[in-house]
């Protein structure tokens, strides 16, 4: 238990975080394996508009600390990549 009231904010704060860190990150996951979906399946009109939102949401991601930024340009850079293999 926490001692102070100080310490008691930053608990709910920091479980607030983590829940929307997660929220942010399962997004993540899930439209990056709607784009690897579009690639294997060779739909390449699908693989661009997916690439699209996974870019967005890594920007996002980035922006609020979610993920660092250097590994979302890292995916980001690894998916286009993948897609330009399937044109």
């Amino acid at each position: 238990m926490t001692n102070t009231k100080s310490a008691e904010r930053r608990v709910r704060n920091s479980a607030r975080r983590a829940l929307s860190n997660r929220r942010s990150k399962t997004r993540i996951k899930s439209l990056e394996r709607r784009l690897k979906d579009a690639l294997k399946s060779g739909k390449k009109e699908e693989a661009a508009k997916a690439l699209q939102a996974v870019s967005s949401a890594f920007d996002k991601a980035a922006k609020n600390g979610v993920v660092h930024w250097r590994k979302a340009d890292r995916k980001k850079s690894r998916l286009a990549i993948s897609l330009g293999k399937l044109k």
